[in-house]
């Protein structure tokens, strides 16, 4: 069975959360790369959660 976006345990926001973690660690072992990434990821899934909320909220 799929998951619904905005129920727990759906991944989104975990996700994010996840990889904003990652970032600071990456920040403070000096890997600017990865920190970069990481947080670009963690950007792009908060917007996707974000607009699924908005969507999820509409119907």
């Amino acid at each position: 069975m799929p998951a619904i976006p905005l129920q727990p345990g759906s991944g989104f926001l975990e996700l994010a959360l996840l990889f904003l973690v990652l970032a600071v660690i990456a920040g403070l072992a000096r890997l600017s790369g990865v920190a970069g990434l990481s947080v670009r990821i963690a950007k792009i899934l908060v917007v996707v959660f974000l607009a699924l909320m908005v969507v999820s909220s509409l119907l």
